[in-house]
């Protein structure tokens, strides 16, 4: 992987930008950056396409509905242009895991669509997760995999597609100084 051709930069949400909840984030007051992460997307719009790309099954569970989403959604959004950056777009899988869609992560529709909207190839695309599912989304979406050791990245560093990922980095800080020129 060449950063000088990386011009889109997707991102997992939960465990990669904010804080990961074993119970899922149900609502914009238990959403709670990763330190540095809000500074490190802020730079990386700085150069490069950035958006989200993120399973959020609690729709689909029945834990919250899309406009609590949406809110949570704009809480990041708030606090990236706070910081000088701009709103993320942000691509969800809303399903439940039993229902066999097109859109969950492992499967590459979300990142797909992603590429799709900035019309930018998956050689020029990175999706940096936290989980197996999102380092084998990034591989069936032929774009490069990232693993960050935020969230559940420490567990899944030790997994097949942990040990494939085209970078491993501490965090959203520790990415954004790697691709940055």
């Amino acid at each position: 992987m060449d950063p000088a051709q990386i011009k889109l930069v997707l991102l997992d949400r939960d465990g990669v930008i904010n804080v990961e909840s074993p119970a899922f984030i149900k609502r914009p007051s238990q959403w709670h950056a990763i330190p540095g992460a809000i500074d490190a997307i802020v730079l990386m719009q700085s150069y490069f396409e950035v958006a989200v790309c993120s399973n959020q099954s609690g729709v689909g569970r029945g834990l919250f509905d899309e406009s609590v989403l949406a809110a949570i959604h704009d809480k990041l959004n708030a606090e990236l242009v706070a910081a000088g950056g701009r709103a993320l777009d942000v691509f969800y899988c809303p399903h439940h895991p039993d229902e066999g869609c097109p859109c969950r992560k492992p499967k590459p529709e979300l990142l797909t669509r992603a590429m799709q909207a900035y019309a930018i190839e998956p050689s020029h695309t990175v999706y940096a997760g936290d989980s197996e599912k999102d380092l084998l989304a990034a591989e069936n979406a032929d774009c490069f995999s990232i693993l960050v050791l935020t969230g559940n990245g420490a567990t899944t560093a030790s997994s097949t597609a942990g040990a494939r990922a085209s970078l491993v980095c501490t965090d959203l800080q520790d990415l954004a100084a790697r691709l940055v020129p």
